[in-house]
């Protein structure tokens, strides 16, 4: 079974994919905030969802992409790697 995505997981592939520095704690303490205010745009969003598919061997729900905010995404993605879905 897929280990759950945490936030600091979600922080190293905003790095790595949209070279945007954020930090894990201040993300789940803002976990409702929108993507944008962090810098994360939508193109950006589509990358880390391209990695996670690469990472599981599965794809993701058809509006993983569309998440607005890190709490939305976290709990479409672990919901959907727990499931197997």
């Amino acid at each position: 079974m897929a280990e759950p995505l945490t936030y600091e997981e979600l922080a190293a592939l905003m790095k790595k994919g949209a070279g945007l520095s954020v930090d894990p704690r201040e993300m789940e303490n803002r976990a409702d905030t929108a993507f944008d205010e962090f810098g994360l745009d939508s193109l950006g969003l589509l990358g880390i969802v391209g990695v996670l598919e690469n990472r599981h061997g599965q794809p993701l729900p058809a509006d993983a992409d569309r998440c607005k905010t890190p709490r939305e995404f976290l709990d479409l993605v672990n919901n959907s790697l727990m499931t197997g879905a």
